[in-house]
């Protein structure tokens, strides 16, 4: 079992910065594929970013693609998401995901569906 702890969102003004974590237990976020994903109410989940397990591939959505970046402490055993030049349109509830089941990791995100999410923390960003 892996039990994910999603923190840092809050409410911030269109260009700010914010850096979310996911905190992990129970297993180790070393050489675990893992990835975060946002998802608006009324609106398909949107995968955000990745990062295979050995650390040196990762993904990014076209929309967040040069603002965002996904990274892991390994000590710390957390996932950080990395947000500059906020937009509105990325105000959703955001979760972590680890632990790719049954896919492939080679892009940096799970082409099958990850098995551990955490509950989400929420980003609003105002105009």
């Amino acid at each position: 079992q892996m039990q994910l702890v999603e923190s840092g969102g809050t409410s911030v003004q269109a260009g700010g910065s914010l850096r979310l974590s996911c905190a992990a237990s129970g297993r180790s976020v070393s050489e675990k594929c893992m990835g975060w994903f946002r998802q608006v109410p009324g609106k398909e989940p949107e995968g955000v970013a990745g990062i295979n397990g050995f650390g040196d591939t990762t993904y990014y959505a076209d929309s967040v693609k040069g603002r965002f970046t996904i990274s892991r402490d390994i000590a710390q055993n957390t996932l950080y998401l990395q947000m500059n030049g906020l937009k509105p349109e990325d105000s959703a509830m955001y979760y972590c995901a680890a632990v790719c089941s049954g896919g492939s990791c080679y892009t940096g995100w799970c082409s099958s569906g990850y098995g551990y999410r955490g509950q989400g923390t929420q980003v609003t960003v105002s105009s």
